[in-house]
């Protein structure tokens, strides 16, 4: 329902300003299968560039924006802050919301910048090279014993799982020994369905284990994440608690790979057009990925809000100061001011200036790694793999439930 209410212009006009607000949408947690994009949000997409909404959990309503401009300009404008979120029970998607005091998700900055600086140089072009041949031999070892186990075989458990579980844990630091565990609190930490209690008891571990680790690498001068970490606690230039949240927002943020390869994947064996393009046109490789990292709903629903710490006009709507405001990447990607044509997977798009891995101070430091996780899987499994098709029809293919980012849960394929 269209709420009217009579305020005043601060400080502009005496005149009372009549404001209609646009009518607050229920956005439900919905279960989507395979690559269909969220029918709501296709809804508020066509509302309009500014609309309202109200998300399963959480209190109140937040303002949504869709359009790419509003993207980019609510992500990286100070009037909007992420720190302010600890402050406010905002309406969210996830049940249970336990951010931790100084994590990088929630620092404005000159803090975030700060934070973000101490592991820059691991995830410079420089730093992600360092690990491209491990990564490569890694993936062969797999891609060999998918091989030698035979057809059929579940493609996330075999590969597309173990894969970046293994190249985040050699970025941080963690040894191969503790890869499992930290799959296990990673996989607990990003579902829902398992519970407040059974999240925030992942959450305690991965951050203690983390702890430990950072706490050991004091005087290293290793270029892995936890070394990287430890020397800037070391220096005093961020503070052990700070290193761990950055830690653990890390190491989990590698493990969406999984997720958004098993999305790939799952696109290219429904679409054997796209394949057959990328095994005759190996060079396009880079670009066509870029594309379908476009084009993939990588999430359910939204991610984290800001709040306005003043009154902002975006496209003549007042957000008021205190308010909560979303912005949708996946809307993004689809704004057909940016992108012609928009719902086409076209792999000779140029520019392609997608949003993806986020914008602005929290773009996602981890870009090129992914960018190189899903090269080597593209290559690996198309070139050693060539008669890889899926094992059961496209909707057969199980898809995770309660989780807020979206990918199946298992990829059954042959060969």
């Amino acid at each position: 329902m269209a709420l009217t209410e009579k305020r005043h212009e601060y400080g502009m006009t005496e005149e009372t300003l009549t404001e209609t607000l646009p009518p607050i949408r229920h956005w439900p947690a919905l279960d989507l299968t395979g690559t269909d994009f969220d029918p709501v949000l296709r809804e508020l997409m066509r509302e309009g560039p500014v609309t309202r909404i109200q998300l399963p959990n959480g209190e109140g309503w937040a303002w949504l924006v869709t359009r790419m401009d509003d993207v980019r300009m609510v992500t990286n404008d100070p009037r909007f802050s992420r720190e302010e979120v600890m402050k406010k029970p905002v309406t969210r998607l996830a049940p249970h919301f336990i951010p931790d005091p100084g994590a990088v998700g929630f620092l404005d900055p000159p803090d975030h910048t700060r934070l973000r600086r101490s592991v820059a140089a691991a995830f410079t072009a420089k730093g992600v090279e360092r690990v491209r041949e491990k990564s490569r031999a890694m993936l062969d070892e797999l891609v060999d014993e998918l091989l030698q186990d035979g057809p059929p075989a579940d493609l996330t458990a075999a590969v597309l799982s173990p894969f970046p579980i293994a190249v985040i844990c050699e970025m941080m630091g963690v040894p191969a020994a503790d890869r499992h565990t930290m799959h296990t609190w990673t996989q607990l930490i990003l579902s829902s369905s398992n519970g407040k209690e059974v999240s925030e008891k992942a959450k305690r571990e991965m951050a203690a284990y983390f702890s430990d680790l950072i706490g050991l690498r004091e005087n290293s001068t290793a270029e892995d994440v936890a070394s990287l970490l430890g020397a800037a606690v070391g220096r005093g230039e961020v503070t052990l608690e700070e290193a761990v949240g950055l830690a653990g927002l890390l190491q989990i943020g590698g493990e969406a790979v999984t997720n958004n390869s098993g999305q790939m994947f799952y696109l290219l064996l429904t679409r054997p057009d796209l394949v057959d393009r990328l095994r005759a046109e190996p060079e396009i490789r880079p670009r066509a990925i870029d594309e379908i990292l476009r084009w993939i709903p990588h999430r359910n629903a939204v991610g984290l809000s800001r709040i306005a710490l003043e009154d902002v006009e975006i496209r003549g709507v007042r957000i008021r100061a205190g308010d909560a405001v979303y912005n949708s990447y996946l809307a993004a990607n689809r704004d057909p001011e940016v992108f012609p044509d928009p719902e086409t997977i076209d792999f000779s798009r140029s520019p392609n200036p997608h949003v993806s891995f986020g914008f602005g101070p929290h773009f996602c430091p981890g870009n090129m790694l992914a960018r190189l996780e899903e090269e080597l899987l593209v290559d690996a499994l198309l070139d050693r793999v060539p008669g890889l098709r899926l094992a059961v029809p496209p909707e057969k293919v199980p898809f995770k439930k309660g989780a807020l980012i979206r990918g199946p849960e298992a990829l059954p394929v042959t060969w």
